[in-house]
């Protein structure tokens, strides 16, 4: 069953959602592909305390990387994506292409893309690692703003 609750951040509220009490999604307000409220279930304040904390440790600059348990629904495809964004380091970024080609299949940038933008736990997958060929912002779910914030701040140009 699944269970949900709301925590404040420096990037606008963020919905936890747990299914069975393992974390299965992260939302921010406005995300694109975001889920209907009513699919997150009741509210339990008392599933989330794992998250929370290593999420205000990020927030403080003194986590980089999570390491909370995760059920990740999604095909085969999105989760090697998913699974290889986590291997992204703190402060770094990897291109669309490069994913494809660490994936076993250069041609596939564009599937990448697509499977990074259905990410269903946010900051703690960091999508918002991934640019383009040429180190521009491309698009983000949360939004092109809280993308470059987020990359900023793990570049170092500002602690919460």
């Amino acid at each position: 069953m699944k269970h949900h609750k709301v925590v404040p951040s420096p990037y606008g509220p963020l919905t936890l959602v747990a299914d069975d009490g393992v974390l299965c999604g992260l939302y921010m307000t406005g995300q694109r592909h975001r889920p209907a409220e009513e699919t997150f279930g009741p509210r339990d304040d008392s599933l989330f305390a794992a998250a929370e904390d290593q999420l205000k440790a990020y927030f403080h600059g003194e986590l980089k990387e999570f390491t909370l348990e995760l059920r990740l629904a999604g095909t085969p495809f999105q989760r090697s994506v998913w699974s290889m964004l986590r291997s992204i380091p703190f402060g770094e970024t990897r291109s669309y292409g490069e994913l494809a080609e660490a994936l076993g299949n250069p041609a596939a940038s564009r599937a990448v893309g697509l499977a990074n933008g259905r990410n269903p736990v946010g900051i703690i997958v960091p999508c918002h690692r991934v640019v383009g060929a040429d180190g521009s912002l491309t698009g983000y779910g949360g939004g092109l703003d809280r993308k470059r914030r987020l990359l900023d701040f793990e570049r170092g140009a500002g602690l919460f």
